[in-house]
């Protein structure tokens, strides 16, 4: 908004000034809203990964001969099973988001796609940290076993097998601390009117 002023002078003529009025306050949530963005494209980044990365687990070991085999895939565990499922919805979710973030990035006074973003975001949250819990404690058991259930650790024989798996879980925990911080930046360009 501006505003022209005519003031004459003695021997040049007429000049004009113009006064500016006030910016609006909170220029600032613009520069959340983007770094909003960016850390959904970080989170996508880590939930793909993860999903994919033990999607892709899989190892054979020959036993005395080629007809007899052991193999390790993500799918002959339920929990490894319910990760890949949910880090890929948690993904599909983030990618679905960005539209909002965008809204968010245009009209970053706008209360309403923040509100419906840090709502949805904490249940991604709970659903990603669930399975990267469970994820993770089938992973403890293939690297250290446990005595009492007599359960082995298969990490000494199926070595490639357990480092996707590791590496997936880390990934699925970068995610979940990626929406954590989402959450936090989101609750704080709400509080801030």
């Amino acid at each position: 908004m501006s505003t022209t002023i005519d003031m004459p002078e003695s021997n040049v003529g007429k000049a004009k000034a113009v006064v500016v009025g006030p910016q609006r306050p909170g220029g600032w949530k613009k520069g959340v809203a983007i770094m909003d963005f960016i850390l959904r494209l970080g989170a996508i980044a880590a939930a793909l990964g993860a999903a994919a990365t033990m999607g892709m687990s899989d190892q054979t070991l020959p036993f005395f001969t080629q007809f007899f085999q052991f193999e390790a895939s993500y799918d002959s565990f339920t929990a490894f099973q319910f990760f890949v499922i949910t880090m890929a919805i948690v993904a599909g979710y983030l990618v679905l988001s960005l539209p909002f973030s965008i809204v968010a990035i245009i009209r970053p006074h706008a209360a309403g796609p923040r509100l419906f973003l840090i709502i949805l975001d904490t249940v991604f949250l709970t659903l990603a940290t669930a399975s990267g819990a469970s994820a993770a404690a089938i992973v403890y058991l293939a690297h250290n076993g446990n005595q009492d259930s007599n359960w082995l650790a298969i990490c000494n024989q199926f070595g490639d097998f357990c480092a996707q798996t590791s590496g997936a879980v880390v990934s699925a925990f970068v995610a979940v601390v990626v929406l954590v911080l989402l959450i936090i930046i989101s609750a704080l360009a709400l509080g801030k009117r």
